[in-house]
């Protein structure tokens, strides 16, 4: 059993103010794999005070500076790359494989990203030809807190973390509580890096205990969360009374247009991707719509890649999807597919209960349904779990109407070779970012969504500017600066 009840609070790991024991459980198993402490008020209050200190001097360094702590950061974070691993493969039910590569590649990747995005990022620039006396200045938001969700966790940690620091905000972060581990391993690499005390702190604990209290603390003067769009909504109203900068990644109901000129894997391609991490994606394809001419083949090659897809225990090696985070996602997954039943979709593939050969663990069949309608549950719900949803189309504008019939907007998909269409596509539907033929967004690329899917953008130059604020001077003498 593995006891990490401590915080990171202005460069030391200090025990919690009152001892509250919380048990991490690993999904695979339903055994605690895990203790912490979640923490309380006088946690929080400590951790921000540590940032708000070190917050002059962290925003006077020379961004070259800041940069080359992450730079160092993204050194030392490769030698513990199989702990990370391991950690999420404990605490939230990643594959081992998928951990050690898409979990921990992630990180990394976007630590890369920022570096890149940063030494081309002009943080003090004139405003234009027009107005040589004019300065826009780009300097931090401030003290911001960072609460990230455990589906992705080392994915969102960098992303929030990466862009805050070269911004030249300091931090407190608030994990899930379902998966803190790997953020406390990533808090021992931001030592081992050498960032100055009181830059990044991090405080273990729930939403409703500590997620509240950074989200209403007075001297936080930014919130950057990930999770559900109910929790979006809270910590929104929890805002309001301070009025600082929210910025909110939140749930997705992605549609993925397979036209009937899309390639021969494009069916194959986007059940996979709605499979991955068992479903627990905020960008997932969960909704397949298929023009009518070849919905049947669709519908027959979909319930087989399905049926292809295994399940097995996160710590077992290859190719197969692990269980859901918890007892609650579990059950929550199995009511929507008990519900697309009784509401008339047609289950192809997968279903309730465990898959064979399980009794224990919180695994879930990977599941297709065909003939779903706009009316049904299942069409309209954030499911979080390894289930898709088959609808069918007629006509482009019947499908534009369709894939925007939904409070979200974070990620579409388009399958199709008539590039004219695939760019009205984009161009027309309603979400942050629209992904065609299976090509993936480069390096950098905003990821973010509209609608009840949040506000704001992350990685690369878009997620630097989120941390930042504008501030325009007037009268700037050219001269003094370039004597400086």
């Amino acid at each position: 059993m593995i006891e990490k009840r401590d915080f990171y609070i202005n460069g030391q790991w200090v025990a919690p103010a009152t001892a509250r024991d919380h048990q991490v459980i690993d999904p695979s198993t339903e055994e605690p794999c895990a203790v912490i402490s979640l923490g309380d008020k006088a946690d929080t209050d400590a951790a921000v005070a540590a940032a708000k200190a070190a917050l002059p001097g962290w925003m006077a360094l020379d961004p070259a500076e800041r940069i080359g702590y992450v730079e160092k950061l993204i050194e030392v974070y490769k030698d513990r790359a199989e702990d990370l691993a391991q950690a999420m493969t404990s605490e939230m039910g990643a594959p081992i494989d998928l951990a050690r590569t898409a979990q921990v590649g992630a990180g990394i990747g976007h630590l890369k990203n920022f570096v890149r995005a940063a030494k081309g990022f002009e943080f003090d620039r004139p405003l234009g030809d027009h107005a040589p006396n004019d300065r826009i200045i780009y300097e931090a938001v401030g003290v911001a807190g960072l609460i990230t969700p455990w589906n992705w966790p080392m994915n969102q940690i960098t992303l929030k973390f990466g862009a805050a620091a070269i911004a030249g905000c300091t931090m407190v972060m608030k994990p899930s509580e379902e998966s803190p581990l790997n953020a406390i391993i990533f808090a021992e690499l931001v030592d081992a890096a050498g960032f100055p005390a009181g830059v990044f702190n991090l405080v273990n604990g729930d939403g409703a205990g500590v997620g509240t209290q950074l989200s209403s603390h007075p001297d936080v003067d930014m919130i950057s969360f990930t999770g559900s769009t109910r929790a979006g909504k809270l910590i929104s109203v929890a805002a309001a009374d301070t009025l600082k900068k929210v910025h909110l990644e939140l749930g997705g109901k992605g549609a993925n247009v397979i036209f009937q000129d899309a390639d021969e894997k494009a069916v194959k391609r986007g059940v996979l991707h709605m499979m991955n991490n068992s479903g627990q994606s905020c960008n997932a394809p969960s909704r397949m719509m298929v023009q009518s001419s070849v919905y049947d083949a669709a519908v027959e090659t979909a319930a087989e890649v399905a049926g292809m897809v295994t399940v097995g225990n996160a710590h077992d090696e290859g190719r197969h999807i692990g269980p859901v985070v918890n007892a609650t996602q579990f059950d929550k997954i199995q009511a929507l597919i008990q519900k697309g039943i009784d509401e008339g979709a047609r289950l192809v593939a997968g279903g309730t209960g465990r898959p064979d050969g399980f009794n224990r663990g919180f695994f879930v069949k990977p599941t297709v349904f065909a003939d779903v309608t706009p009316d049904m549950t299942i069409a309209n719900e954030e499911i979080f779990g390894p289930v898709l949803s088959i609808m069918k189309f007629e006509t482009e504008e019947e499908v534009v109407a369709l894939a925007n019939d939904t409070p979200y907007g974070l990620t579409n998909y388009v399958q199709t070779q008539d590039g004219a269409r695939a760019n009205r596509m984009a161009r027309l539907l309603r979400s942050g970012m629209v992904e065609m033929n299976g090509q993936p967004r480069g390096a950098g690329a905003p990821f973010g969504g509209m609608k009840m899917s949040g506000n704001g953008r992350e990685g690369g130059v878009f997620g630097i500017e989120d941390f930042l604020e504008v501030k325009a001077v007037s009268g700037w003498t050219p001269e003094a600066h370039a004597a400086e």
